[in-house]
């Protein structure tokens, strides 16, 4: 693809252009149309609506063949022109996909008649020839206007794209991308979409012509929730980082200490775009099962960096820095509230009353009181399976490779033991998950001669019930409000953890209102 233009949005656009966002370019050749609706693909959302204008030869089948093929992941999916069927659907891991081309209707009543506003709905619809039913537009949608560009040689072309509503902000942030991959060298590289987490950002894998290979983060900055609690959000009362400033000072500061964070190439601070290194495939796991050596290493990791003292004031760039925010009492309270609001409606299908909710809370503050009272250090809070990168043609603890650690906070260091022998989408046997504890108090005692293992012990029983209660929490939020239903393959195990740390003597106050409110638990 070639620069941004100046022009003008297509006429379709005009009435609504003072709430628009506008992007002209210069499009080489049939390939550069393809690619544009390619790195378009993961911005897209069930609900959503693109439109493309133009006339005879200017590219809209390629454009559309080029979209529903990456929408289907499936680049040998026949996609035959909809001119005489007038609409064809398909399915894809997005949602239903709805074809139409609009050429032979009169007006959107025919197209109300054949029945398309119950088709688009929850589906990405892409629509040719949209001036025949303009009035059948949805607010939110993106406008795909193609012309020809002869001036620019045999096959180039002009393409304005028009972001309406919702489409706005993500049609700048593609723009962002488009504009950072080209600045640092990237443009040109073949962009891979990868599954994302269970947070709103996503990936991509970047493969220049030359086989050099790095990570695309879109992490565009989250907006405020609704408030929950003395006007403030949850991801502000649980201490979740709303930008990617956070993870650009971790990154520092974790490589600074000889840790195999990912490099970072290039950035866009305020879009939340960051080009990474690409620490590779490598695992820890061996398909549904730890590979215990491995598990060993990152345990060695947590205790050599607990043994240190660490920064709590961390740079983002020259005359910006990050402070981290501390794990305290109200933000481990909060997220074991996910249980009660989330949780429990999933499995019983009601809410526990206001007295049953204030003893839980009660039980619970009295434990985590201890927690927030030990000394703190860096909890990257995710430290498990999905985000440690095995890195073997490096040496000692450089072979963790580390990612996901924009939440991180200063809190207690049995927190991320707890995260990694207690892995969520792992089952972690509990003679290895001893033999990890036992490995990084070895290590600990090392270099601290009265680590107290009896003490971190009981700290790490009380924070993987509070993990694990919350994690249950997340999976039913992921489902009923998300809806993200895979998660739910994970209760059984989370359940397993969590009647494992409340068999600690120091939980059994807190096991007695388990096994009498939530009695499924333990049958």
């Amino acid at each position: 693809m070639s620069g941004d233009e100046a022009a003008p949005p297509p006429p379709s656009a005009a009435p609504e252009a003072d709430r628009a966002a506008v992007w002209t370019m210069r499009l080489p050749d049939e390939a550069a149309t393809v690619q544009l609706a390619r790195d378009l693909a993961p911005f897209f959302k069930p609900g959503d609506m693109v439109t493309l204008s133009g006339g005879l030869g200017v590219g809209k089948t390629a454009f559309a063949r080029a979209l529903i093929r990456s929408l289907a992941e499936d680049e040998a999916l026949d996609v035959p022109s909809p001119t005489f069927t007038l609409i064809q659907t398909y399915d894809a891991p997005v949602g239903p996909l709805v074809h139409a081309d609009l050429y032979r209707l009169s007006g959107a009543d025919e197209l109300f008649g054949l029945g398309f506003e119950d088709m688009i709905e929850g589906a990405v619809a892409l629509v040719e020839w949209p001036e025949r039913a303009a009035d059948a537009l949805p607010p939110d949608r993106l406008d795909v206007m193609l012309r020809l560009d002869p001036g620019a040689g045999d096959g180039a072309r002009l393409v304005t794209l028009t972001g309406f509503g919702a489409w706005r902000g993500r049609l700048d942030r593609t723009r962002a991308v488009h504009k950072l991959l080209r600045a640092s060298g990237w443009g040109e590289a073949a962009r891979i979409h990868l599954q994302g987490d269970a947070s709103t950002r996503a990936y991509e894998r970047l493969v220049k012509p030359d086989g050099s290979r790095a990570i695309l983060m879109v992490s565009p900055p989250r907006p405020d929730g609704p408030a929950v609690r003395r006007g403030k959000p949850y991801s502000a009362i649980a201490k979740l980082a709303e930008s990617v400033h956070a993870f650009v000072a971790m990154d520092r500061g974790l490589r600074d200490l000889g840790f195999s964070a990912p490099e970072i190439y290039a950035s866009d601070l305020e879009a939340g775009l960051l080009v990474l290194e690409d620490l590779g495939p490598g695992l820890i796991v061996d398909g549904p099962s730890p590979i215990p050596e491995r598990y060993m290493e990152s345990a060695g990791l947590l205790a050599d960096l607990h043994g240190r003292a660490v920064p709590w004031t961390l740079p983002i760039e020259p005359g910006r820095d990050h402070i981290l925010p501390v794990y305290d009492l109200e933000a481990l309270t909060i997220e074991v509230e996910l249980l009660p609001d989330w949780y429990l409606p999933h499995i019983a299908g009601g809410m526990m009353s206001a007295a049953v909710r204030a003893d839980f809370l009660a039980r619970w503050t009295t434990l985590l009181e201890e927690i927030v009272s030990a000394p703190p250090t860096w909890v990257m809070r995710d430290y498990h399976s999905p985000n440690i990168i095995w890195l073997p043609e490096r040496t000692g603890l450089a072979r963790v490779g580390l990612l996901d650690f924009q939440d991180a906070v200063l809190g207690h260091p049995a927190y991320d033991l707890v995260s990694l022998g207690q892995d969520a989408r792992i089952t972690v046997p509990a003679e290895l998950e001893l033999h990890l504890l036992g490995h990084y108090a070895k290590l600990r005692r090392a270099g601290d001669p009265g680590f107290d293992l009896s003490a971190f012990a009981r700290a790490y029983a009380i924070l993987g019930a509070q993990r694990a209660t919350k994690i249950l929490g997340i999976f039913a939020r992921l489902d009923r409000r998300d809806r993200k239903p895979a998660y739910l393959k994970h209760l059984p195990r989370v359940e397993a953890y969590l009647r494992r740390n409340l068999d600690h003597p120091a939980l059994q106050e807190l096991k007695s209102w388990y096994q009498t409110h939530l009695p499924r638990l333990f049958a």
